[in-house]
């Protein structure tokens, strides 16, 4: 067994498609709509599905917002440099709420970054 992708449901679809692939570096891997069930499926990812775990970003073209929750923790990416990564993130106009460091009670470096729709996404370093 293996993950194969993770939904996250999302209000405006370009612009979604847009952070992810402009300013975290995906692919938009492939889309499709739904006529008549009114979505849109969109997955990104940074390798083919073949080879590693996508985000399914799904639009249901009738709905304009969504709570989050309080169960939705976190999408974690690795990067070769948080603090570099911050850098080019606020660059390209999207919000880190959480700035490079090391995380509270370790030596772990992390920080977090907020996409268009108010998932969180934790940065981390490579170990």
């Amino acid at each position: 067994m293996r993950i194969l992708h993770t939904m996250l449901r999302v209000t405006h679809l370009e612009r979604s498609i847009a952070f992810y692939t402009e300013v975290l570096g995906m692919r938009l891997l492939r889309q499709k709509d739904y006529p008549e069930g009114r979505f849109t499926l969109a997955f990104v990812g940074y390798a083919d599905e073949s080879e590693q775990a996508a985000l399914e970003l799904t639009h249901n073209w009738d709905t304009t917002a969504y709570e989050l929750g309080t169960a939705y923790g976190h999408i974690a990416l690795e990067v070769d440099d948080v603090y570099q990564a911050c850098e080019r993130i606020k660059a390209a106009g999207a919000k880190v709420v959480r700035e490079a460091g090391p995380m509270k009670h370790g030596t772990t470096i992390l920080a977090f970054v907020e996409d268009p729709d108010g998932y969180k996404i934790e940065l981390l370093g490579k170990k």
